[in-house]
């Protein structure tokens, strides 16, 4: 079951194993001949609302996440219910929504919108082929329960035994309308939130991903579309934080903890929804990656290399052999000379800036210039300067390797 595979293969699509997929919104057609009765379209709504709640409680909060604890037998039971909507096995589920957050919204992310297309992040990365299998290494924490490998071998058994359920209710119109419509309604709502809630809604939290918070998601799928609130803290049972964001899958939960079926339901901490706690290593990192590339390094090597060639009095430079110090020195150098000059130029009232004929002088924004970005580019943390300051060195790590690689460009090596 083990498979680290990563890699976006947008067009190596398993075509044979979208077939059910496919034949699942066929098969919703079928209603022209089947008639929509009362019965079947009651059913197909309660089945939406009720597998809707296993996905977003069972898959998602239970599964994936661990958010509260329930017995073995309600464990099994929610994972019976999670796959009536065939959407693979709690095993696979959770290790690909596990991995996920390891790694969103970089090119190791398995649906990530920003790095991929709509289409492959909504529904088309489910059949590629580097992603038939998981990483159980992942998930041992379930992979111990017999009954759920037994429940990922036949993962299709429970929507079966569903579909069957369907037709004796109410035949062919329980079938198609109450089964195939209710699952292929919860297919598009749970994968809105893959393809959608990283690309519209709002960022409350710096995250170190693109998730928003989008309150129409929130609706139609029971409180997911609070993403942004999720991924600021993962565990956490509810991911409405506030007490307008609609999160009714958290309430359902909350009533099930009332009649003791649940227990141990984990909350976000206060310093987290204020945001006043510093953000962990891996979201500044993120965070600063995100601020780094909002520079322009490329012209900002570019003038460097300019700039020093065309500077008088300035110490020879042997780029292939420059220290990450001796660039440091050079750019203080250029900035000492840069601020002189400027000082000069001040004092002649009839020469104006627009006339300074000295080559175009390299701006490597310093970490209070960062910090600016950074306060207009997330919302309200601790964690700014932090991410300012490692952005600045990212930016100089970034430089330096420029300058070493392509020692004869622009003449820069004198």
């Amino acid at each position: 079951m083990s498979d680290t595979t990563t890699a976006h293969d947008d067009g190596d699509i398993v075509y044979p194993s979208a077939i059910p997929f496919v034949l699942a919104h066929l098969a919703c057609f079928g209603a022209i001949w089947s008639g929509v009765t009362w019965t079947s379209a009651w059913l197909a709504i309660g089945l939406y609302w009720l597998r809707m709640f296993a996905v977003t409680a069972g898959y998602h909060r239970y599964f994936s996440h661990r958010s509260y604890k329930t017995s073995r037998v309600g464990q099994f039971l929610l994972a019976v219910l999670a796959q009536s909507t065939a959407q693979k096995s709690v095993l696979w589920w959770a290790s690909k929504h596990r991995h996920h957050h390891r790694h969103a919204d970089t090119e190791h992310d398995v649906h990530s919108p920003v790095l991929t297309s709509f289409a492959y992040s909504h529904v088309g990365w489910i059949f590629s082929k580097s992603h038939d299998r998981f990483d159980d290494s992942s998930i041992q924490d379930l992979t111990r329960f017999p009954e759920l490998r037994l429940l990922h071998r036949f993962e299709l058994a429970p929507a079966v035994l569903l579909a069957l359920a369907c037709f004796a209710i109410d035949g062919w119109a329980g079938l198609i309308v109450g089964f195939f419509w209710s699952t292929v309604a919860v297919y598009h709502g749970t994968f809105c939130i893959n393809s959608l809630a990283h690309v519209h809604g709002d960022k409350d939290y710096v995250t170190g991903d693109e998730s928003r918070n989008n309150w129409w998601l929130a609706i139609i799928t029971m409180g997911e579309g609070w993403h942004n609130n999720h991924h600021a803290y993962q565990y956490s049972v509810r991911q409405g934080f506030r007490w307008w964001q609609w999160d009714p899958t958290y309430y359902a939960i909350l009533g099930l903890s009332k009649l003791r079926l649940v227990w141990d339901l984990k909350a976000p901490p206060q310093a987290v929804i204020e945001r006043s706690q510093a953000l962990p290593p891996r979201v500044i990192e993120r965070s600063a990656e995100r601020l780094a590339a909002s520079v322009p390094l490329d012209r900002v090597v570019s003038a460097f290399r300019e700039a020093y060639a065309a500077s008088p009095g300035l110490p020879e430079l042997h780029l292939p052999s420059m220290t990450l110090a001796d660039l440091k020195a050079a750019l203080a150098e250029m900035q000492h000379r840069a601020g002189d000059r400027l000082a000069a130029m001040q004092q002649q009232a009839h020469e104006a800036v627009s006339h300074w004929h000295l080559p175009h002088l390299p701006h490597l924004p310093s970490r209070e210039e960062l910090r600016e970005k950074a306060s207009a580019m997330f919302v309200r943390t601790p964690s700014l300067d932090a991410i300012a300051a490692r952005a600045h060195d990212m930016l100089l790590e970034a430089m330096h390797a420029r300058l070493v690689a392509a020692p004869a460009q622009a003449g820069a090596d004198r």
